[in-house]
Parts: C-alpha cells; structure tokens; sequence
C-alpha cells in the first residue's frame, strides 16, 4: 500500500449542497425558525460586563493617580492604558467565574417537549493519530450506543487524513476489527488520498457527499470520547430545539498522567466548571464553537457555514484556521442559535502530556485566533459572535502586554540610583518621569498580580463544593487541599514560560515567521535535554538577564518568582513530563465512568492485534 491511495468503505453517497459563504455579504438562511430575544442572557451580561468595565475604570483612575506627581505624561498614560486592557480581560474571567458560582447553586429545571428522533452521525476526523486510541474510542462509544440506542439513529465516521503508509495499513486493520467484532454497529471508514483543506476540507467533503442522508453531525477530535447518556443529552436537546444550529457540550479532561497533563486535568475538573457555567448564561444563544464534542444540525450548517478561503496580509490565498469560532458566528448570522450546555456531564477529551506538546499546539491556535481579527468585518455577524473572535484573539495578544509591562517593571529598576532608565528631565523631554518604585509598591504590584490570578481558581474551587460535588470524589479533604496547592504553585512556574512561547507565537503569527517543530505527541515521549534547551533558549536567556539584574541591584527582588522560573524553564519543561499517579486527583478518575473503562479495553486489545507495544 502506498500513502496516495485512498481506502473507502463507506455507504451509498447522499450529496448536500455546501456552499463557500461570500463574507462581505449578510446572508439569512430561509429555514431558521425565528428568534426572540434573549432577556435572561442580556441581564447576565450587563451583570458581567459592568462590573468588569467599572474595576478596570477604577484600575485606571488609581494608576492615572499615581502617576500625577508631576503631571501625566504621554507615556504614563499609554502605560496606564496598558494595564487597563490587561486588567479587563482579567476581571471579565473573574466575574464570569462570580456568576458561574451563583448559578450553580441555584436549581435549573429540565428541558422537556417533544422530541423529534434525529438521525446522527458522530464524524471524527484523524490525522497521523494512535490508531489503536482512535478506534477504541469509536468502539466504545457505539457499544454503549447499541446497548441504549434510544429514539435516535447513530452511525460512526472515522475520516481519516493520515499520509503515513504504516499508520494508514494500521487504520484499516484496526477498521477491519472492529468491524468483524460488531456487525450489528453502523462503522465507517474513509481515507482521503488528497488533504485538500486539511481537517475542514475533510468534513466540507463528507458534508457535501454523505451529509444528506442525516440529520446532525457530531463532531469529536481523534481524542474524544463521549457516554451514551451525553451523546444521547445532544440529541435530545437538538430535537427539542427547532431553533439550534449547534449544541456544544462541556468536555472534561480524562486519561492525564504527567505532572503538566494532570496540573491542567485539575484545573479543568475544579475551576473550569463555575467558568463554564458563568460563560453558558451571558452567551445564551449565541454561543461559541470549540471544533468538537458538539452536535451540528446538517442542513443549518451545510446551508450556512461553508467557509471560504481568506485574503493573507501578503495577498496570499489562505485558508480559515481555528474554524470552529467563524462557524459558530456563521450559524447564528444565518439565524441560527449557537447554545452551550455546560452542565451535561460525560464528555471527555484528552490534553499533551508536556509543556513542549501543549506549546506546540497552542502555536497552531494562535495563528488561527489572530486570524480572526481580519474576519471581524464579516457583514452580519452578531456582536457577541465578533466578541467571542476578538476575546479568542486576546487570549494571546495578552502575553505579549503583559510582557512588556513586566519588562518595563523590571527596568524601571528599584530606585532613582538604581534604575536601568533615565528619569525625566529638561535636557531629555522624550523620556518619562517613572514613578519611583519603592519596595511597599513593589509588594503590592505582586500581591495583587498573582491576587488576580489566583482569585477565579479559589471562587471557582468554592462553588464546586458549595454546590453539592463531594469532596470524597476528590480524594478527600486534606487530599484536595494538598491538590489545590499543587496546582496553584505549578501554575505559577509555567505561567512565566508560557508567556514567553505566546508572545513568540504572536510575532511568529504576525511576521509570517514559522517555529519549525514536530507534530505534538500524545502519548508524552520524555524530551532529550537538547531538544528542551533549543526549545527554551530564549526563556532561559531572559532569565539570565533579570538574574543579573538582581545580582547588580538593577532589578526588583519581587521579581524572583518570574525569573526562577524562566532561568529553570528547561528543567521545568523535562519535569513536566514526569508521571505522577495520584496526584491532583478529579471526580472522573477516582470514578472512572465505564465508556472510559470500555475504551481502555478495546485499546489495549487493538493493541494487542497490531503488535504495538504501550511504548510505542
């Protein structure tokens, strides 16, 4: 077999016309039900919004204050702007986090109505992945489905785009197997010999040639894994709403075994939960799109959100990365609503095992999500729908402000003596009078630096227990307390770093300049100590720098815990791959639910049927 010929084995061919939308046009899809406004969600975001717009005004005013001394100059007030957007985005999390907690301890009543029987197909588009992960995972979830079909119909897609001749002869063995073992289960398989478009040509493709014969798609990644009761929750909901476009679930982390995997598992398990219901109430109907684990109604999205190729900065024709925000928006534009369901439980998706493979993915989200600032023109978007691409595209723009503001805290220096600037003065206009930063400044700079950092983990930790999650589920009080430190303090030392690596992907996004690495692994490989140094040489040269500093008394001792950490970010990267059974413990591991107890069977066994070994 060699890598360009393509394997089908797929149903009869039931064509649906996809079209490219035409982004400097409105465009309302004829078969959306009408809308009515949404007064629950327009009071939860005047609730979040404002508070975050009144603390940041307040932020504002305070630095303006203290930068009075002598007037404010021009570059006072730039700083000070500076912080002002830092800060907000801050607060936004914050709050939402506040009103996350309050909803979740309120009682919500369940959706009832009538429910119209769907016909879904739950796609999951591969590349270069474990066939023996993906297709255990397939396994598992339509062995759960067949047991508890209910009123819907399911069939399974693994659409694969793996160029590798080796992994692609295991996919059909692994295919071959699965289908002999469950003949009673709608399986399919197709391999495409031309990766045209790369993952969103691959689904345009099967839209537009089998998306006809159903009625919603549910779409996973190659690590997603989902019970039958919450692929069952899609549907049902689906087919209750005659309005909705897409549904996205609330996917947990499952399955993390290092330190850096487990630290974000916790996080996501604990935090994520108040957030997520916080996000679900000021979004209402015009939610967003993550790419997976959501269920897509066919016609909406085949009628309304074929996406285009884009003009590049350079005139280049590109295509649309990080697909699934512009989806989202081109759903509801058509009219469409895009809602999430934060509180349906069983989905699951996995995450990179090291620092390395999550700042190698997070890279290919950058380019994706500063993209999304050329899109904010797209005619007829909702607000909120160019808000979730904007907010997408300051997840990263931060790590760049906030680097600057550090680098400027740090060569404003301790004192006037001691200061690597110049201070104001009439022979020099252009420079600015800095305020003088004397060590009670410093303290409280750092206090409430990593104060708001922190605050949304506690409040979101607080309200998971206020709202009936026992701590037995935890491992236990002081199991969880000792938890809860563990991840805050690892937080801390990689937040320096992944900084650092966003503000490189920002510039390599804006500049057109590739970071050449391998493709992300996720079975975490320990990293030789060459490639984390080459990785992580400039992090460890910044270090150096500020190291130096402190040594000379230029530089603010109450910037040690930033440079620790990236004076040691080459240590800190290999330390993040190390396996740490145990530790930081979260609901879905100390109670496995049984599909992922399920696909671990069928992985091993799938395993065992293509030779490959656990450490391959």
């Amino acid at each position: 077999m060699t890598q360009d010929v393509p394997h089908m084995t797929m149903p009869p061919v039931a064509p649906m016309a996809h079209p490219r939308q035409d982004l400097s046009r409105r465009f309302h899809d004829q078969a959306a039900p009408a809308l009515t406004p949404d007064t629950d969600a327009i009071i939860w975001r005047l609730g979040t919004f404002l508070p975050a717009a009144i603390g940041t005004a307040a932020l504002l005013w305070a630095f303006l204050s203290w930068f009075a001394n002598d007037g404010t100059s021009w570059a006072e007030g730039l700083l000070a702007v500076l912080i002002g957007a830092g800060f907000f985005w801050i607060a936004l999390t914050f709050v939402t986090v506040l009103a996350g907690s309050g909803a979740l301890l309120r009682r919500t009543g369940t959706e009832t109505g009538a429910i119209t029987p769907l016909d879904v197909a739950l796609l999951v588009p591969v590349h270069e992945e474990a066939p023996w992960d993906v297709f255990g995972n397939a396994a598992a979830m339509m062995e759960r489905l067949q047991a508890d079909p209910g009123v819907h119909r399911w069939s399974l897609y693994i659409l694969s785009d793996t160029r590798n001749p080796d992994r692609a002869a295991q996919e059909e063995i692994a295919y071959a197997t699965l289908s002999a073992r469950m003949p009673g289960v709608s399986l399919w398989y197709r391999r495409r010999a031309d990766n045209v478009d790369k993952k969103v040509g691959n689904l345009a493709q099967w839209v537009e040639q089998w998306g006809g014969a159903h009625d919603a798609m549910l779409v996973m990644d190659a690590d997603s894994l989902m019970s039958a009761q919450a692929i069952h929750a899609l549907a049902d909901t689906m087919g209750r709403d005659a309005s909705a476009g897409l549904i996205q679930s609330f996917p947990m982390l499952i399955g993390a075994r290092s330190l850096f995997a487990r630290s974000q598992q916790f996080a996501n398990a604990v935090y994520g939960v108040a957030l997520a219901e916080g996000l679900a109430r000021w979004t209402g109907r015009e939610g967003n799109y993550w790419g997976h684990n959501a269920i897509i109604r066919l016609k909406a999205f085949a009628a309304s959100a074929g996406l285009p190729h884009v003009r590049g900065l350079r005139g280049s024709d590109n295509l649309i990365l990080s697909h699934d925000f512009v989806e989202a928006g081109l759903l509801r534009r058509a009219g469409w609503s895009v809602r999430f369901l934060p509180r349906l439980r069983g989905s699951y998706e996995e995450t990179p095992p090291t620092l390395i493979d999550h700042v190698i993915r997070d890279r290919r989200w950058c380019r994706g999500n500063l993209q999304h600032l050329g899109l904010l023109g797209t005619r007829g978007l909702h607000s909120l729908s160019r808000f979730h691409m904007f907010h997408g595209a300051m997840g990263y723009l931060l790590s760049p402000l906030w680097f600057l503001l550090l680098t400027l805290w740090a060569v404003i220096g301790v004192s006037e003596e001691r200061s690597i600037i110049n201070y104001f003065s009439p022979e020099n206009p252009t420079i600015p009078n800095w305020p003088e930063m004397s060590p009670v400044n410093h303290v409280w700079l750092m206090v409430t630096m990593y104060a708001l950092l922190l605050a949304p983990k506690l409040v979101g930790a607080s309200a998971l227990i206020a709202s009936g999650t026992p701590v037995s589920r935890m491992g236990g009080p002081l199991r969880f307390l000792g938890s809860l430190t563990l991840e805050i303090l690892v937080s801390i030392a990689y937040a320096p770093i992944l900084m650092v690596q966003q503000t490189l992907a920002v510039f390599s996004a804006l500049t057109g300049r590739k970071l050449d690495w391998s493709a992300q692994s996720r079975d975490g490989p320990a990293q030789s100590w060459g490639t984390v140094l080459r990785f992580h040489a400039f992090e460890t040269f910044l270090g150096a720098l500020l190291l130096a500093g402190m040594a000379t008394g230029y530089v603010s001792y109450w910037l040690i815990p930033i440079m620790g950490s990236l004076v040691l970010a080459a240590p800190l990267s290999r330390l993040s791959g190390v396996n740490v059974p145990g530790s930081m413990a979260t609901p879905q591991e100390t109670r496995a639910p049984l599909v992922a107890k399920r696909a671990g069977r069928w992985r091993a066994e799938l395993r065992a049927t293509l030779g490959v070994t656990p450490a391959e």
